[in-house]
């Protein structure tokens, strides 16, 4: 039986977006994936388990909070009644965020960490040591 599994996930940039959906769309059973980067959600639809999809998506580094489980919304119905069509408005369309990581928080812990002294370049020739 399919069910609906809502996470509450920091989704801070485009980047760590897609990193989820890609996690989680490995899963067998998953019918649908949303990830909301406004409301921070990320639902999964279909007979996935839900262990599954948190161990994911902790697994990308995020720190995953349940929602809820349960069924999925019963689709809409639909009236016979013919309605009356409204004029659609145009929304304003919204432009692609570039990743930046100095300004995405998670990403930012990743890439301005300092480098352990024993993994710093050494600039240096060492003068002891010769190849042939």
């Amino acid at each position: 039986m399919a069910q609906r599994t809502v996470l509450k996930v920091d989704i801070s940039c485009e980047k760590c977006k897609k990193k989820l959906l890609k996690a989680v769309s490995t899963l067998e059973g998953v019918d649908k994936i949303e990830a909301d980067q406004a409301k921070g959600t990320l639902t999964v639809t279909g007979n996935a388990d839900p262990y599954e999809i948190i161990m994911r998506t902790r697994k990308t580094g995020k720190h995953a909070d349940v929602v809820s489980i349960g069924p999925p919304p019963a689709p809409p119905k639909q009236e016979k009644k013919p309605q009356e069509k409204k004029p659609e408005e145009k929304k304003p369309e919204e432009k692609a965020q570039i990743h930046d990581p100095h300004t995405c928080h998670q990403c930012r812990q990743i890439y301005l960490m300092q480098m352990p002294m024993s993994m710093a370049p050494c600039y240096e020739p060492n003068p002891s040591c010769s190849v042939m």
